[in-house]
């Protein structure tokens, strides 16, 4: 069974997205466990369960300590071993669909949940085994990005979703986008279903399908044409 432990200082942020739809029916089949733990659990400040202070140099911010962090990640570790570490960050490798793929075949996964001015940069150097970012842009916390990961991550573990296909046919899945989709009435104020999808005829569906995601993916995300024709390149010099 595929475990997700995330720490983070708002698990209240978390807990609406983390309990819907096939995040919650995944659960509920026992093929996933996603587990949040208030990182304000592991401070040693009993009164106030403070875990951030002021950065050293003056900087403007406040940054989440060393002490709470080691605390929730260690009391984890001794429960079980973890194939990674996550650390949600803007400036880590930017999250993709192949990476959603690679994680979801791990057993067990922390992800940490940057806040504020971010965390002591030596849990970073000694905890951290991934840092990951889902964008170039800053967010108030690492939460939002914790969910848009277990989301991604979790979908594509083998019974997550009824038929598996449709899965494996979403964007990104083979560096191409999609093929538009249609459903009844096949004419709608004039509006019509492209006659290929009403024909029945299997192989020139899925030539159209092909058809429509290399032109969108050329018209709309270039970025992806290039990224595939470098590595068919790479293949062929191997080859």
């Amino acid at each position: 069974m595929f475990r997700l432990d995330i720490i983070t200082v708002f698990p209240e942020m978390l807990e609406g997205p983390l309990n819907c739809s096939i995040l919650k029916r995944t659960q509920e089949k026992g093929l996933a466990e996603i587990h949040l733990h208030n990182l304000r659990d592991y401070s040693s400040d009993k009164r106030h369960r403070r875990v951030d202070d002021y950065p050293f140099g003056g900087q403007a911010g406040m940054v989440l300590q060393c002490e709470p962090v080691d605390r929730a990640i260690s009391s984890l570790k001794l429960q079980r071993r973890y194939d990674e570490v996550i650390y949600t960050s803007p400036d880590g490798e930017t999250f993709n669909q192949a990476i959603a793929n690679q994680l979801s075949m791990c057993e067990n996964l922390i992800l940490l949940c940057g806040h504020y001015k971010g965390i002591d940069y030596r849990i970073r150097e000694h905890l951290i085994t991934r840092e990951i970012s889902i964008g170039d842009y800053v967010l108030t916390g690492g939460e939002l990005a914790a969910a848009v990961m277990a989301d991604a991550i979790v979908r594509v573990i083998p019974g997550a979703i009824g038929d598996e296909q449709s899965a494996l046919s979403d964007s990104f899945q083979d560096n191409l986008l999609a093929p538009p989709v249609y459903t009844r009435p096949s004419d709608y104020k004039g509006w019509k279903v492209p006659e290929v999808l009403l024909s029945g005829h299997e192989a020139n569906i899925r030539d159209w399908e092909l058809q429509q995601s290399m032109e969108r993916t050329k018209r709309l995300r270039p970025d992806l044409v290039r990224i595939t024709f470098t590595r068919n390149e790479a293949s062929n010099r191997v080859l």
